[in-house]
């Protein structure tokens, strides 16, 4: 079955930069419903439309089509006392850009320095402003179902599960300006 608009794809990948630095190789494939739901970056899914299982290729993604440019305003500094406790380098919160418009999504923002009272926040994907290259080879493609479809992700093995781990607790902390949230 060749790759195509509604086809659920599974593809093992092995991602780094562009000087070849091993970034992250996959120890479960990526699997994404195919077709322009956003599931993958578009560049990937240009790479392997039309493809089939067995198809094997090394693509290089600049910034623009990644994950950006690095933005050095969406760094900022934060009295400590405004995040939670137990503190470390790594961690990761959900918050909003200084800039704030009201329609603008929720940034993650990575603990990158703790210096005495002040916590250093980078809002930027740990990946911005980095030419990468993927090698992906595709191992499975299979139609989705009408419930992927209406979804528009896929369900199952490596997949979105609903109801399971979907929130914890809700927004009874929604007025701070900072929320744990867990990164996969």
């Amino acid at each position: 079955m060749k790759i195509a608009k509604n086809t659920v794809v599974t593809v093992h990948y092995k991602l780094s930069d562009a000087q070849g630095n091993l970034i992250e190789e996959s120890q479960d494939p990526m699997v994404y419903l195919h077709g322009g739901y956003e599931n993958t970056l578009p560049k990937i899914e240009e790479a392997l439309d039309g493809k089939e299982v067995g198809f094997n290729t090394t693509i290089q993604v600049e910034p623009d089509d990644a994950f950006g440019e690095y933005d050095a305003a969406l760094v900022k500094v934060e009295p400590r006392n405004r995040l939670p406790t137990p503190l470390e380098v790594g961690m990761q919160f959900e918050g909003m850009a200084d800039d704030n418009d009201e329609e603008d999504e929720a940034l993650i923002f990575t603990v990158t320095d703790i210096a005495d009272d002040k916590v250093v926040l980078d809002g930027n994907h740990p990946l911005a402003g980095m030419a990468l290259r993927f090698t992906l080879n595709v191992s499975e493609v299979r139609p989705a179902t009408e419930e992927e479809i209406t979804h528009e992700h896929v369900h199952g093995a490596h997949g979105h599960h609903h109801g399971e781990g979907d929130g914890e607790g809700g927004d009874e902390d929604a007025g701070d300006a900072f929320r744990s949230r867990p990164i996969h």
